[in-house]
């Protein structure tokens, strides 16, 4: 009875590691930055309630990520174009250039105090003298404030707005804590989405047209994603109707 009983339990731990194998091989890893990721998160709901097949989703600031995507990433997306290609060098190979999908776009905009205390209406108005202003230099963002203040090919916008800022963040989720830590900010330079996914912390002043900036968020098969038909459904589900609806919900263009 004992031998036999233990066979039985050794059965079920073999059954039981089989299950968990399979699970993990029809898990999609998917991982990037965490501006698109409530997006991504929620898309990856969807799909999972549609077709049965788990999408886990890291993101956050890439080295916290970048080695275990190396080892099973199925699925990587980004924050901008010249993050993508950061990420496919940094992938050692895993990923080609040729196969990234660019997927939406969102606008570079002011955010400010809620109730914007300082009656900010655009671009003209942080140039001002004693404006505080918080950016992002880092994570997709390099350079976007001296695309926005050079787009009409005055120096003075660039001297202006360069006078006036404060703070270079390393990334979103370091300006974000910056902008809840130290409330004599006037304006940080972000994504719009940031405000739709933090509503409370600042309210949104579109950019004028006529210094619109604005990058993607795209997406790339890995070597291992690639042998998997799930991961390509997953991006397929990204770019059709349901997808584009969940991102525009998060301030996507779409």
């Amino acid at each position: 009875m004992r031998r036999f009983t233990n066979a039985v339990f050794a059965a079920l731990v073999g059954v039981f590691a089989l299950i968990s194998m399979v699970h993990a091989q029809d898990t999609l890893r998917v991982y990037g930055p965490g501006g698109p990721a409530p997006a991504m998160k929620e898309a990856a709901a969807a799909f999972e309630k549609k077709s049965g097949i788990k999408v886990e989703i890291t993101a956050g600031p890439t080295p916290k990520w970048i080695e275990n995507a190396k080892n099973d990433a199925d699925i990587i997306y980004s924050g901008s174009e010249a993050m993508m290609t950061d990420f496919i060098v940094a992938l050692d190979g895993r990923a080609a250039h040729a196969e990234v999908l660019p997927l939406y776009l969102r606008p570079l905009s002011i955010l400010v105090r809620p109730g914007n205390p300082k009656k900010i209406t655009g671009l003209n108005d942080i140039l001002a003298p004693n404006m505080k202003i918080l950016v992002v230099n880092g994570a997709g963002q390099t350079g976007v404030w001296e695309d926005m203040a050079g787009r009409k090919g005055d120096i003075n916008t660039v001297k202006s707005l360069r006078s006036n800022i404060v703070s270079y963040a390393k990334n979103s989720a370091e300006a974000r804590q910056q902008w809840v830590d130290n409330s004599e900010m006037d304006v940080w330079l972000i994504w719009n989405i940031w405000q739709v996914s933090n509503p409370t912390l600042a309210d949104v002043v579109t950019i004028e047209p006529e210094y619109a900036v604005y990058r993607d968020t795209g997406v790339v098969l890995t070597t291992q994603g690639k042998t998997k038909d799930a991961a390509q459904q997953f991006i397929d589900f990204l770019s059709s109707p349901a997808g584009a609806e969940i991102f525009r919900k998060w301030g996507w263009i779409a």
